[in-house]
């Protein structure tokens, strides 16, 4: 018999019984707020052309990393999941019993927890996913993915998203942002869907076709991007041109987050070493850094929000990347210094109260020691939520307890779910605000908050502040 499948009520507030009254009270105040999502990777031609999603394997296995991942790591070819192979070697079907096979393996991870509520709320199933619910599950998945309700626009306005930003390239045309935004002005939509600059294929010298990126780069906003000034004019035309397509932010996905202060003249040299091509380690560095300084500066001036990503080793699967290129789930955390990295960047804009940086890490010993300090001191930072590995009912834990005495609460930005896959969405942000309601209900019941300004608190950190930091 299939194992029954639901969702306790209380699942992820506290234990203590007294502690978990006052967390349940708090989340059910929160728990309809709709959702701000400012930052993440969906694709924006789901919403543009609001076409179904074609099968259950699709929507919820081949656009999530988080789950082939776990399914690579114990020897299931990416091949047979459908990741880079042809729609002629490839079966969706027997890729999903794939997944239903191996479904023990997410036992306990946020995986496990995001997709249970994807499949009990939006799909209303009621038996557990395994080898025999398989092709159960891919029937009804399938065929209710193929009405009317289940099309992109109609599930994002089903769950109350209020935005969703999406990131894309300095390269990418934006046409999808441009018929989403068309469809807004006739009013056949009113989802809002934005952009964020993420310009890492035309600031990092060791990005794959870095110099035809340039190239392009230039075609695009008609400047000479072979020449410095020339290619932060051609910087500053497309964050103008983002901002049109609804950009409030930027976004950088650096090794590291070194930054530099160069002179005008020491930037010019370095400039011409890298578009030569034959660039060092230590000058690729030293050119992004330089340009996370020169972006803030931007951003002071043009008002978009900037977000720094630093501290993952990339595309660590040098076979892998080879094979299926980037983004096959092969990031590893960094040990990542801020204090030292970001000292350059601060000396120049750290002082402005106009300007928002919001800070990410992946590596937690640096919550506590670095990054809360400096969120508590610098007017110009923030701190982004737990992020990627560490976006879970844990990870978020630890981020409360380590920042929230040196930083306090105000100087987080919400939270930020960083998905390609859709559906997560609302099931990341009830994990979230379930946390959040928790951590407060432990204030309130040590006398350190009280009730009131915990109910205030919880609506801050599931809407307010995300809207504040991000601009929206």
């Amino acid at each position: 018999m299939p194992r029954p499948l639901d969702l306790h009520p209380d699942r992820l507030l506290p234990s203590d019984p007294a502690v978990r009254a006052i967390a349940r009270e708090l989340y059910g105040s929160v728990a309809s707020l709709p959702i701000v999502s400012p930052h993440g990777h969906t694709d924006p031609r789901w919403f543009a052309q609001n076409q179904p999603f074609g099968d259950a394997a699709e929507l919820l296995l081949r656009p999530d990393h988080y789950v082939f991942r776990m399914l690579y790591s114990q020897g299931i070819a990416l091949e047979s999941l459908g990741i880079g192979a042809s729609k002629a070697t490839y079966n969706p079907r027997e890729a999903w019993r794939i997944l239903a096979r191996n479904w023990h393996l997410f036992r306990g991870t946020p995986s496990r927890m995001w997709l249970d509520w994807v499949f009990v709320e939006v799909f209303g199933m009621g038996v557990m996913l395994e080898e025999a619910t398989s092709d159960l599950y891919f029937d009804t998945i399938t065929e209710m993915l193929a009405t009317e309700a289940f099309r992109p626009r109609a599930l994002f306005n089903r769950y109350n998203i209020e935005v969703i930003a999406t990131t894309e390239s300095p390269l990418d045309t934006l046409e999808w942002h441009g018929q989403i935004m068309a469809d807004n002005a006739k009013g056949t939509w009113n989802g809002k869907v934005v952009t964020a600059y993420r310009p890492d294929p035309v600031i990092d010298p060791e990005f794959e076709g870095f110099a035809e990126n340039l190239a392009r780069f230039g075609e695009l906003t008609g400047e000479d991007t072979l020449t410095w000034q020339g290619y932060l004019a051609a910087h500053r035309n497309r964050r103008a041109f983002f901002a049109q397509h609804g950009a409030t932010s930027t976004d950088h996905g650096h090794p590291t987050a070194q930054t530099a202060n160069l002179s005008n003249a020491e930037a010019e040299a370095l400039f011409a070493r890298v578009v030569k091509g034959d660039v060092s380690a230590a000058d690729a560095e030293l050119f992004r850094a330089q340009m996370l300084t020169e972006m803030a500066k931007m951003s002071l001036e043009d008002g978009l929000v900037m977000q720094i990503h630093p501290g993952s080793f990339r595309n660590h699967n040098q076979r892998l990347f080879e094979s299926f290129g980037r983004d096959k789930g092969a990031d590893i955390p960094t040990r990542t210094d801020y204090v030292h990295a970001l000292k350059p960047l601060l000396d120049v804009v750290g002082n402005e109260p106009d300007l928002s940086i919001i800070l990410f890490t992946l590596d937690e010993t640096s919550y506590a020691r670095e990054l809360a300090p400096l969120a508590g001191h610098y007017p110009c930072l923030k701190l982004g939520p737990a992020w990627w590995f560490h976006d879970s009912p844990e990870g978020m834990r630890r981020f409360r307890l380590s920042t929230t005495e040196t930083a306090g609460f105000y100087n987080t930005v919400g939270f930020n779910d960083d998905t390609r896959a859709f559906l997560s969405i609302p099931a990341r942000h009830d994990v979230a605000r379930r946390i959040d309601c928790g951590f407060l209900a432990q204030l309130v019941a040590e006398h350190r908050v009280a009730d009131w300004e915990a109910a205030e608190l919880a609506h801050d950190l599931s809407y307010g502040l995300v809207k504040k930091a991000y601009r929206l």
